[in-house]
């Protein structure tokens, strides 16, 4: 089975993670205005127990680097470069242990 965690943490407004269970896509969005690094993990801890998972059984990591907001790209992408550095897992289609990198416009 492959499962793909997806973070998007782009926007002022609204942070989304999901998870691609098989072709499966499953997300969870919440609304924001600051305070993103607080929210980002409990609502990936949230999903993955929802569908009865831990991120062990992650496979990869699919992270939006930009554009958008500054701050939001950094807190996603920091936890998809900690998950993927810790877990052994690709990011972004990256090959294992090497980060990403934010995009700015």
């Amino acid at each position: 089975m492959r499962t793909i965690l997806f973070i998007d943490t782009a926007s002022n407004e609204e942070i989304s993670v999901g998870l691609r269970i098989r072709e499966k896509k499953f997300v969870s969005k919440r609304k924001v205005d600051k305070m993103k690094a607080q929210v980002v993990l409990p609502m990936i801890e949230q999903l993955l127990k929802k569908h009865k998972m831990s991120l062990e059984q992650i496979d990869a990591v699919e992270v939006n680097t930009g554009p958008g907001s500054f701050t939001g790209l950094r807190v996603g992408i920091a936890i998809a470069n900690t998950l993927g550095f810790s877990l052994k897992i690709p990011i972004n289609g990256m090959p294992v242990g090497k980060s990403v990198e934010p995009v700015y416009s």
